[in-house]
């Protein structure tokens, strides 16, 4: 296991996840979803591809519709 942030808490993900792990231990699989790792924001694309490092720091926001 490693340690990474997520919007300002600390958590635990297994060596090797991609960030399309993160998103779906979070429950977020929805594709409105906006992610930023050590500040620099990762494409759509490459979620499957971004493996995580041990102190990485996301912030990860969710889009969400409502209204009148």
């Amino acid at each position: 296991m490693i340690t990474v942030t997520v919007n300002g808490e600390k958590r635990q993900v297994e060596k090797k996840a991609s960030v399309t792990d993160l998103l779906a231990d979070l429950g977020l699989l929805s594709r409105r979803v906006a992610v930023e790792r050590n500040r620099e924001i990762v494409k759509g694309q490459s979620y499957g591809s971004t493996v995580i490092q041990d102190g990485d720091m996301f912030e990860i926001i969710e889009f969400v519709g409502g209204g009148f």
